[in-house]
Protein backbone atom coordinates (compact mmCIF):
# COMPACT_ATOMS: atom_id res chain seq x y z
CA UNK A 1 0.00 0.00 0.00
CA UNK A 2 1.02 3.68 -0.96
CA UNK A 3 1.68 6.00 2.31
CA UNK A 4 1.68 9.84 1.88
CA UNK A 5 2.80 11.81 4.42
CA UNK A 6 1.03 14.93 4.41
CA UNK A 7 3.83 17.03 6.10
CA UNK A 8 7.01 18.84 4.91
CA UNK A 9 8.90 18.16 8.39
CA UNK A 10 11.93 16.45 8.26
CA UNK A 11 11.21 14.80 12.10
CA UNK A 12 8.34 13.20 10.82
CA UNK A 13 9.64 12.06 7.65
CA UNK A 14 12.72 10.80 9.75
CA UNK A 15 10.29 8.81 12.14
CA UNK A 16 7.99 7.03 9.77
CA UNK A 17 11.41 5.96 8.54
CA UNK A 18 12.90 5.16 11.54
CA UNK A 19 10.01 2.25 12.24
CA UNK A 20 9.99 0.97 8.41
CA UNK A 21 7.22 2.48 6.75
CA UNK A 22 8.51 3.68 3.43
CA UNK A 23 6.80 6.97 2.00
CA UNK A 24 5.97 9.57 -0.10
CA UNK A 25 5.99 12.94 0.93
CA UNK A 26 3.36 15.70 -0.41
CA UNK A 27 2.54 18.41 2.05
CA UNK A 28 -0.29 19.78 3.08
CA UNK A 29 -1.69 23.80 2.05
CA UNK A 30 -4.54 24.58 4.18
CA UNK A 31 -5.52 27.93 6.58
CA UNK A 32 -4.35 27.41 9.24
CA UNK A 33 -6.32 30.09 10.96
CA UNK A 34 -7.77 29.09 14.51
CA UNK A 35 -12.14 29.36 15.09
CA UNK A 36 -13.48 31.38 17.53
CA UNK A 37 -14.54 29.30 20.57
CA UNK A 38 -12.20 26.21 19.62
CA UNK A 39 -10.42 24.64 21.95
CA UNK A 40 -6.27 23.64 21.16
CA UNK A 41 -6.97 20.14 21.08
CA UNK A 42 -9.52 20.50 18.59
CA UNK A 43 -7.78 23.00 16.57
CA UNK A 44 -4.92 20.70 16.52
CA UNK A 45 -7.23 18.10 15.57
CA UNK A 46 -8.78 19.59 13.11
CA UNK A 47 -5.60 20.79 11.12
CA UNK A 48 -4.59 17.16 10.90
CA UNK A 49 -7.50 15.85 9.61
CA UNK A 50 -7.73 18.80 6.74
CA UNK A 51 -4.28 18.01 6.25
CA UNK A 52 -5.18 14.42 5.71
CA UNK A 53 -8.16 15.03 3.98
CA UNK A 54 -6.51 17.33 1.24
CA UNK A 55 -3.51 15.29 0.35
CA UNK A 56 -5.98 12.26 0.24
CA UNK A 57 -7.99 13.81 -2.65
CA UNK A 58 -5.00 14.13 -4.40
CA UNK A 59 -3.68 10.54 -3.97
CA UNK A 60 -7.02 8.72 -3.77
CA UNK A 61 -4.92 5.05 -3.83
CA UNK A 62 -2.72 5.85 -0.86
CA UNK A 63 -3.22 5.62 2.38
CA UNK A 64 -2.42 9.39 3.74
CA UNK A 65 -0.77 10.19 7.21
CA UNK A 66 -0.76 13.64 8.85
CA UNK A 67 -0.54 15.58 11.88
CA UNK A 68 -0.07 18.68 13.60
CA UNK A 69 1.67 19.85 16.59
CA UNK A 70 1.32 23.04 18.70
CA UNK A 71 2.38 24.39 22.27
CA UNK A 72 0.39 25.82 25.07
CA UNK A 73 0.88 27.82 27.56
CA UNK A 74 -1.42 30.40 30.03
CA UNK A 75 -4.34 28.96 27.09
CA UNK A 76 -2.27 30.99 24.63
CA UNK A 77 -1.48 29.10 21.38
CA UNK A 78 2.02 29.00 20.02
CA UNK A 79 2.93 27.46 16.40
CA UNK A 80 6.10 27.92 14.35
CA UNK A 81 7.79 31.41 14.77
CA UNK A 82 6.84 34.06 11.72
CA UNK A 83 10.16 35.49 12.29
CA UNK A 84 13.69 35.95 14.84
CA UNK A 85 12.07 38.18 17.30
CA UNK A 86 8.75 35.92 17.32
CA UNK A 87 11.02 33.32 18.23
CA UNK A 88 12.35 35.14 21.13
CA UNK A 89 9.49 35.74 22.43
CA UNK A 90 7.99 32.75 22.51
CA UNK A 91 11.27 31.16 24.18
CA UNK A 92 11.18 34.13 26.88
CA UNK A 93 7.62 32.69 27.80
CA UNK A 94 7.89 29.22 27.83
CA UNK A 95 11.63 30.10 30.22
CA UNK A 96 11.73 28.43 33.53
CA UNK A 97 7.89 26.85 32.97
CA UNK A 98 6.01 23.91 32.15
CA UNK A 99 4.15 23.96 29.21
CA UNK A 100 2.21 21.50 26.86
CA UNK A 101 2.72 19.79 23.60
CA UNK A 102 -0.52 18.83 21.76
CA UNK A 103 -0.01 16.13 18.62
CA UNK A 104 -2.88 15.52 16.92
CA UNK A 105 -2.17 13.17 14.10
CA UNK A 106 -4.80 11.90 11.24
CA UNK A 107 -4.81 8.24 9.32
CA UNK A 108 -6.83 8.53 6.06
CA UNK A 109 -7.86 6.20 3.74
CA UNK A 110 -10.15 5.63 0.52
CA UNK A 111 -10.14 8.69 -0.40
CA UNK A 112 -11.35 10.13 2.60
CA UNK A 113 -13.89 7.62 3.21
CA UNK A 114 -11.95 6.50 6.11
CA UNK A 115 -10.52 8.75 8.75
CA UNK A 116 -9.22 7.79 12.20
CA UNK A 117 -7.63 10.79 14.25
CA UNK A 118 -6.81 11.75 17.68
CA UNK A 119 -4.51 13.88 19.98
CA UNK A 120 -1.64 13.03 22.30
CA UNK A 121 -0.85 15.51 25.09
CA UNK A 122 3.14 15.66 26.60
CA UNK A 123 3.86 18.28 29.60
CA UNK A 124 7.25 19.94 28.69
CA UNK A 125 9.37 21.90 31.09
CA UNK A 126 12.17 24.22 30.34
CA UNK A 127 14.69 25.52 32.33
CA UNK A 128 15.79 29.05 32.91
CA UNK A 129 16.89 30.42 29.90
CA UNK A 130 18.38 34.21 29.71
CA UNK A 131 18.34 36.46 27.15
CA UNK A 132 21.76 35.70 25.71
CA UNK A 133 20.92 31.96 25.08
CA UNK A 134 17.55 32.70 24.20
CA UNK A 135 19.25 35.12 21.13
CA UNK A 136 21.92 32.01 20.32
CA UNK A 137 19.29 29.32 20.73
CA UNK A 138 17.52 31.15 17.79
CA UNK A 139 20.71 32.32 15.66
CA UNK A 140 21.51 28.47 15.18
CA UNK A 141 17.91 28.33 12.74
CA UNK A 142 16.52 25.55 14.57
CA UNK A 143 13.54 27.55 16.22
CA UNK A 144 12.03 28.86 12.87
CA UNK A 145 10.07 25.58 11.56
CA UNK A 146 8.90 24.41 15.17
CA UNK A 147 5.82 24.75 16.92
CA UNK A 148 7.04 26.92 20.31
CA UNK A 149 10.46 27.91 18.47
CA UNK A 150 12.36 24.87 19.96
CA UNK A 151 13.06 21.17 19.22
CA UNK A 152 13.86 18.60 21.17
CA UNK A 153 15.34 16.59 19.44
CA UNK A 154 18.06 19.11 18.10
CA UNK A 155 20.03 21.70 20.50
CA UNK A 156 16.31 22.56 21.96
CA UNK A 157 17.02 19.37 24.02
CA UNK A 158 19.57 21.69 25.99
CA UNK A 159 16.70 23.58 27.68
CA UNK A 160 14.65 21.06 28.13
CA UNK A 161 14.43 20.12 32.11
CA UNK A 162 11.72 17.51 32.23
CA UNK A 163 9.48 15.63 29.28
CA UNK A 164 6.01 14.33 31.34
CA UNK A 165 4.49 12.17 28.55
CA UNK A 166 5.59 10.88 24.76
CA UNK A 167 8.45 12.10 23.66
CA UNK A 168 7.78 11.80 20.04
CA UNK A 169 4.64 13.67 20.44
CA UNK A 170 6.93 16.51 20.88
CA UNK A 171 9.03 15.68 17.96
CA UNK A 172 5.80 15.93 16.19
CA UNK A 173 4.92 12.58 15.70
CA UNK A 174 4.00 10.17 18.50
CA UNK A 175 4.44 6.77 17.28
CA UNK A 176 2.22 4.48 19.42
CA UNK A 177 -0.77 6.77 18.85
CA UNK A 178 0.19 6.08 15.03
CA UNK A 179 0.17 2.34 15.38
CA UNK A 180 -3.49 2.66 17.30
CA UNK A 181 -4.89 4.36 14.03
CA UNK A 182 -3.07 2.32 11.42
CA UNK A 183 -4.71 -0.58 13.00
CA UNK A 184 -8.15 1.35 13.30
CA UNK A 185 -8.33 1.79 9.30
CA UNK A 186 -7.87 -1.63 9.07
CA UNK A 187 -3.88 -1.69 8.25
CA UNK A 188 -2.03 -3.28 11.28
CA UNK A 189 1.63 -2.21 11.29
CA UNK A 190 3.76 -5.22 11.55
CA UNK A 191 7.52 -4.03 11.84
CA UNK A 192 8.71 -2.83 8.68
CA UNK A 193 5.72 -3.57 6.80
CA UNK A 194 2.41 -2.26 6.66
CA UNK A 195 -0.41 -4.91 5.22
CA UNK A 196 -4.06 -3.65 4.00
CA UNK A 197 -6.36 -5.63 6.04
CA UNK A 198 -10.13 -6.29 5.22
CA UNK A 199 -12.28 -3.27 3.74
Amino acid sequence: MRVVLASASPRRHELLGMIGIAHEVDPADIDESVRAGESDTDYALRLATEKGLSVAARHPDALVIAADTIVVVDGRIFGKPVDWADACRMLRVLSGRTHVVHTAVAVVRDAGRRVESEVESTRVTFRELDDSEVAAYVATGEPMDKAGAYGIQGYGATIVERVEGDYFTVMGLALRQLVSLLERVGVPYRFHALEAGPA
